[in-house]
């Protein structure tokens, strides 16, 4: 893909959906926080449910905290690996609460050093709490990037740096959630539904189908 079908792409993703959001549902960015830490290997659906729960008596890191380990485990038990996961949100409310004032810190190193917060999770929190222009590649983008030749890589990390040095600027804030959307509902892992994409006529794949059946 090169730079003009780059700059086509996501301008025809972003005149479909103007103004993307995720589908974790939260009210603040110690919720978002949550919500992300809770997601590995779980749907945003199933997310979603056991944090409305959560969050009608605990939205806090110190209310959190005072549920304890099996008060928190009540309410995510819905969600797999919640014990490692409770675990996890419990000493990272832990650390907020005695090194950041009790709130959310916004630079990376210090995300990074919480439980259970990898270089993904720290990626959403940044983009989407707040507003900086990172990726976070899961498994949809890291598909999403490879297939349409957008920017392959053989690891997730390779994939966000080719992204980063690929997505024009206006785009950048935005193109997680574009991305994310576009491998969820339309470049789907086994069957994508290259009939109804958008961006067939910019993407790789989508070229090789035209010419093979041509």
């Amino acid at each position: 893909m090169n730079a003009s079908q780059v700059e086509r792409f996501f301008a025809t993703l972003k005149a479909a959906n103007p103004s993307p959001q995720t589908e974790l549902e939260y009210a603040s960015v110690f919720e978002l926080l949550t919500a992300v830490l809770l997601s590995a290997q779980a749907t945003d659906v199933g997310v979603n449910k056991a944090t409305r729960r959560l969050f009608a008596v605990a939205h806090t890191p110190a209310q959190v905290l005072a549920l304890g380990t099996e008060g928190l485990e009540h309410y995510i038990k819905t969600i797999g690996l919640y014990r490692s996961k409770a675990r996890h949100l419990l000493q990272t409310c832990q650390i907020l609460i005695e090194q950041h004032g009790g709130e959310v810190p916004r630079s990376r190193e210090a995300l990074e050093a919480l439980p259970g917060v990898g270089r993904k999770t720290a990626n959403v929190v940044l983009n989407v709490g707040f507003g900086e222009p990172t990726l976070a590649v899961d498994t949809h983008i890291f598909r999403v990037g490879n297939r349409t030749g957008l920017a392959p890589g053989k690891t997730p990390l390779a994939v966000e740096l080719a992204l980063l040095d690929r997505v024009p600027e206006a785009y950048l804030v935005d193109a997680h959630h574009w991305l994310i959307l576009h491998g969820r509902y339309v470049c789907q892992a086994r069957k994508p539904l290259c009939h109804a994409c958008a961006v067939i006529n910019e993407c790789d794949h989508g070229r090789h189908l035209k010419s093979a059946t041509a």
